[in-house]
């Protein structure tokens, strides 16, 4: 049974496809079946593995505008035990036709239920909104990955993504649980200490024990269309992502185990 995790913010720039791509990556290297749902209609993670999302017949606003099946959708990367289902400019049209219809909000999540028998892992990449496929990645998910960079305005558009996340646990996601990852961290700097040790006193275990820092690998991966783990696999990034996965894998797990009756 898949266990699905939306990355989310609020806020443009804080390396969230960066991350849903690095974390899949760090995800099937390990041997866990992974997918990627790509939700933003500018299709960036589509691209960050290497396809064009122009190229593909169908793409993620066909499964969700017209009820394609995803199993026909999704494609292979070249990286074992990763799939992709892809976006593009289509997928705008979700934001205009998906609230007219009942129960809008669980539209992607009927729709990659069949799936989950065979994933482990199901990534969600949303738009950098408080967007309708946002609303729909939440109400889909078991755990929001919420990202944030150790800058002020980036660390106060957590309030209204927070809001979010308890107005879909109160109204159709009861089990959603939240973790936030602090990204784009430069350790010398003294504001990001500063920053980072207000988020731990704020929030405590909610925040990610692990800091993904600052690398230029990471551009690099993109524009070769491949996750950091794969592209420069012993790099600081790459090894930094291998950290998060497992965080979030013994999480997942830890809340798997059920007592013993």
């Amino acid at each position: 049974m898949a266990f699905t995790i939306a990355i989310c913010s609020q806020k443009g720039g804080v390396a969230k496809t960066t991350t849903t791509l690095s974390l899949a990556g760090a995800l099937a290297e390990s041997g866990r079946r992974t997918l990627a749902v790509d939700l933003d209609p500018q299709g960036n993670l589509t691209l960050g593995l290497g396809f064009q999302p122009r190229r593909f017949q169908h793409t993620l606003a066909d499964v969700l505008l017209n009820a394609v099946d995803a199993s026909a959708v999704i494609v292979p990367s070249t990286v074992e035990g990763l799939h992709l289902l892809p976006a593009g400019k289509p997928l705008q049209l979700a934001e205009r036709y998906l609230p007219s219809r009942p129960h809008y909000q669980h539209t992607l999540k009927n729709a990659l239920h069949p799936q989950n028998a065979d994933y482990d892992y199901i990534l969600l990449d949303c738009p950098p909104s408080l967007s309708v496929l946002t609303a729909n990645a939440l109400v889909a998910a078991g755990l929001a990955l919420l990202l944030t960079q150790a800058e002020y305005f980036s660390a106060y558009a957590l309030k209204p993504m927070l809001q979010t996340v308890q107005a879909v646990r109160e109204r159709h996601n009861p089990s959603l649980v939240y973790r936030i990852l602090l990204t784009m961290f430069r350790r010398r700097n003294r504001a990001h200490r500063i920053i980072r040790g207000r988020l731990e006193a704020t929030f405590g275990s909610g925040l990610c024990r692990t800091v993904i820092e600052t690398d230029t690998k990471l551009r690099e991966a993109a524009i070769a269309g491949m996750p950091i783990t794969h592209f420069a696999s012993n790099s600081r990034s790459a090894g930094q992502y291998r950290d998060l996965a497992q965080e979030l894998v013994a999480y997942v797990e830890k809340e798997s185990v059920q007592p013993a009756a």
